[in-house]
């Protein structure tokens, strides 16, 4: 499963009856829609020129998601309602192709299922349990990934096949190995990369444990995690390339974790702040903001509030605010949502907003045990005194230990272990 960390947008309008066919089926233009993606990849400055490039401008994702969801409940509705849409149905392919080329994460599977011989029509309660990512994140990490022919390459999550069939395109299916813990998804991908011509190979079991006694010059990992798996940097190959996003329990301020092995077999590993990742991998806790604590940040008064000279670290400071999440317990979710800067901690109901009041003037309200304003602020004038990083050097332990620092050192932090579960503040 991997998508990033957000929630899709419902979609709306009931699913088409058969004898509902219209003249729009006519219109349906894949190959038209596959460029006008690509070149506003290009446009966005998230692709450049290069195999990756070449690759999606001929990867046809009908074939490979022949079948794709949409939403039609609201936010908040009991039993959320999706409508499973079928490229063989031809009244559904003007939905279908928006769907898979409008470059938002697209939705596969509903409760576990098998991909295989499903029918179209309507589903509801349980969840969607896998999605392809968002085409731009897709292409900017297939990018830094710098594929080449002949490489062996191990994608870890294989979702809809997106990846490996990229990868397929540029380094050859005999080197390519993708690899997925749900049994329906590489057995979906297995048989509709062959449909492209494409037969790398497919393996089910934890990603986590990559495929031990094999060495790979990339690996490219579609799910969040805690850490950067050892076993996986233990796979790489001299010259190789490990991507991995790592957060906290928080989805807020995540990194990417580019590890890599040089000639002589050492291991070097940094933390690079992003502004999105994937979503979090099997069993990998999480907290939110339900929207009744969203609606308390917002409206509440709060139970203190003071008029300050210090500005909130800018959205684009991303080194700060990746710092921020794990030097401050991992425990702050952000509401992105909002207007201004508001914070909360789940676990303890403590909340900051902060909202502009005049010329460098800013209005904080507080609530709960906790300073979070405070707590910011000083930990603002850590990471300047460090030199304002955005990338952060990672060293690795082989027992499993894992420290991010910056280059003076002024500025560390352990990467928390692997657990499990999940919680949401009331």
């Amino acid at each position: 499963m991997s998508d990033l960390d957000t929630n899709p947008a419902p979609a709306t309008g009931p699913l088409p009856r058969p004898e509902e066919d219209t003249a729009q089926a006519d219109t349906v233009d894949p190959d038209a829609a596959r460029t006008a993606m690509v070149a506003r990849l290009e446009k966005e400055g998230t692709l450049g020129p290069g195999p990756v490039r070449d690759a999606l401008l001929v990867l046809p994702r009908e074939v490979l998601m022949p079948q794709a969801y949409v939403r039609r409940s609201t936010p908040g509705e009991k039993r959320p309602r999706w409508d499973l849409l079928d490229w063989t149905a031809p009244h559904d392919r003007p939905e279908l192709q928006g769907l898979l080329y409008d470059g938002a994460s697209v939705l596969i599977q509903h409760n576990g299922e098998p991909l295989l011989g499903r029918t179209r029509g309507s589903r509801s309660g349980a969840s969607i349990t896998s999605m392809s990512t968002v085409a731009a994140l897709t292409a900017s990490l297939l990018d830094q990934l710098d594929l080449r022919p002949g490489q062996r390459v191990l994608d870890v999550g294989t979702g809809a096949g997106v990846t490996a069939a990229v990868a397929c395109q540029i380094s050859g299916d005999s080197g390519v190995v993708t690899l997925d813990r749900d049994r329906h998804l590489t057995a979906a991908a297995a048989v509709r990369l062959a449909d492209l011509g494409h037969r790398p190979q497919t393996v089910c079991g934890p990603g986590e444990q990559g495929c031990p006694g094999r060495l790979f010059d990339r690996i490219f990992v579609s799910y969040a995690m805690e850490q950067v798996p050892m076993a996986l940097a233990g796979q790489l190959a001299p010259r190789g390339r490990l991507l991995v996003h790592v957060t906290t329990r928080s989805p807020s301020w995540p990194a990417l974790a580019v590890v890599e092995r040089d000639e002589d077999g050492q291991l070097h590993a940094e933390l690079r702040a992003v502004e999105f990742a994937h979503r979090a991998g099997h069993g990998m806790t999480r907290i939110f903001l339900t929207e009744a604590f969203r609606h308390r940040i917002a409206k509440d008064p709060g139970t203190w509030t003071q008029r300050s000279k210090l500005a909130p670290p800018a959205d684009t400071a991303r080194g700060f605010w990746l710092a921020a999440d794990h030097m401050l317990g991992g425990e702050l979710v952000r509401d992105f949502q909002a207007e201004h800067l508001s914070i909360g901690a789940p676990g303890c109901g403590s909340w900051i907003r902060v909202e502009p009041a005049g010329p460098r003037r800013w209005t904080v309200s507080t609530n709960g045990p906790r300073d979070i304003w405070t707590e910011i602020q000083d930990l603002a004038v850590l990471w300047r005194s460090a030199g304002s990083p955005d990338r952060y050097r990672l060293i690795l332990d082989p027992t499993g230990g894992q420290r991010a620092t910056s280059q003076c050192g002024r500025l560390s932090w352990e990467l928390p272990p692997r657990n499990s579960g999940e919680r949401a503040a009331s």
